[in-house]
């Protein structure tokens, strides 16, 4: 499985974005592998949009060639935020599209009793109870909240009980900025709806990706 750095890929010169991403796909092709790009549309973002140089559209040309040469053996996983970003040739070398959409408060309420039934002390306030008060939250950031009561409690060395450390981050979770919501739409809705998970196998393209939700 390998991840790909876009610090250690993409270069400030003249053609070395290519170069690299030529060593990239040179590399993976030598043994069975899993490639994963996140945030793909760093790398894959529409050649039409006329604020981009002509260097970013070299790339995506290069990239979509390097995809179809591939051999069976590698598989190519691609995720993003922004899929309305992504040049509409890169769909067409992606298989399978899938979306991740937010969760909804019944998920939430059993993520939540999920994480707390492994805590070594139990508090008193429900999940349910605890999700009603987080509102809408995504996966992340439930378990964000879930790991700073935790992180409170043990450095409490014992003198703050999790019922404590429950009170003190619902109110600074209730005290924090959050982003304007317009339309009826969720807070978190654009960020964690439009996640989503790409793959491509060659040999099935022989016989017949942050797919945005």
């Amino acid at each position: 499985f390998y991840m790909v750095r876009y610090d250690a890929l993409i270069g400030s010169y003249l053609g070395e974005t290519n170069a690299r991403l030529r060593k990239l796909f040179d590399y993976v092709r030598t043994r069975p592998s899993v490639l994963f790009f996140d945030e793909f549309d760093a790398i894959g973002k529409e050649r039409g949009d006329t604020h981009e140089t002509g260097e970013i559209k070299r790339v995506v040309s290069f990239l979509l060639m390097q995809l179809d040469q591939l051999p069976s053996y590698v598989i190519v996983i691609a995720a993003t935020n922004h899929a309305e970003l992504l040049d509409r040739a890169v769909w067409r070398r992606f298989q399978l599209r899938l979306g991740f959409p937010a969760p909804d408060k019944k998920q939430i309420e059993v993520f939540l009793d999920r994480v707390i039934s492994h805590w070594p002390e139990q508090p008193r306030p429900s999940a349910r109870a605890i999700g009603a008060k987080l509102g809408a939250v995504s996966y992340a950031e439930a378990i964000d909240f879930c790991q700073n009561v935790r992180r409170r409690q043990i450095l409490g060395l014992g003198e703050l009980s999790i019922d404590d450390a429950v009170r003190t981050e619902l109110d600074l979770w209730a005290s924090r900025v959050r982003p304007e919501v317009t339309d009826g739409e969720r807070p978190d809705q654009t960020a964690s709806q439009a996640k989503s998970r790409a793959t491509s196998g060659k040999a099935s393209r022989k016989t017949s990706q942050r797919s945005a939700a």
